[in-house]
């Protein structure tokens, strides 16, 4: 099954709940960078969960972003992820977020795809 070019979009509106100061990255009223990555990560969830096999999903295991430009409140931003490459269980993606003046980050995250059970077996 050919699943690189596979992409899904992630949107979130910037409120009290998602900026630095509520977060505590920061002390700004500005989209958080870890709002942006939260974003980003679930739009590369979305991206394949059609495809993966009965009991299974994928965790993320590494970010390389650069957030860019601030967002204020009130902005709309969209993370689109893209698959680009599959190694085994090891899925890379090409992230990017966007508000409406343009992009915020953009950079690369990898996921893996894991047996639910399995994997939470082993945290007990």
């Amino acid at each position: 099954m050919e699943t690189q070019g596979l992409q899904s979009t992630s949107t979130v509106t910037v409120d009290e709940t998602n900026v630095a100061s509520a977060v505590g990255s920061g002390s700004l009223q500005v989209f958080a960078t870890p709002a942006m990555i939260a974003l980003m990560e679930n739009a590369a969830m979305r991206a394949v969960e059609s495809i993966l096999p009965e009991g299974a999903t994928t965790v993320g295991t590494k970010m390389d972003v650069a957030h860019t430009r601030a967002t204020a409140v009130g902005e709309t931003v969209s993370a689109t992820a893209v698959l680009e490459q599959t190694e085994g269980r090891k899925l890379t993606f090409h992230v990017v977020a966007s508000d409406s003046r343009g992009v915020i980050g953009e950079g690369t995250h990898e996921r893996f795809i894991v047996d639910v059970e399995r994997f939470l077996a082993k945290l007990k």
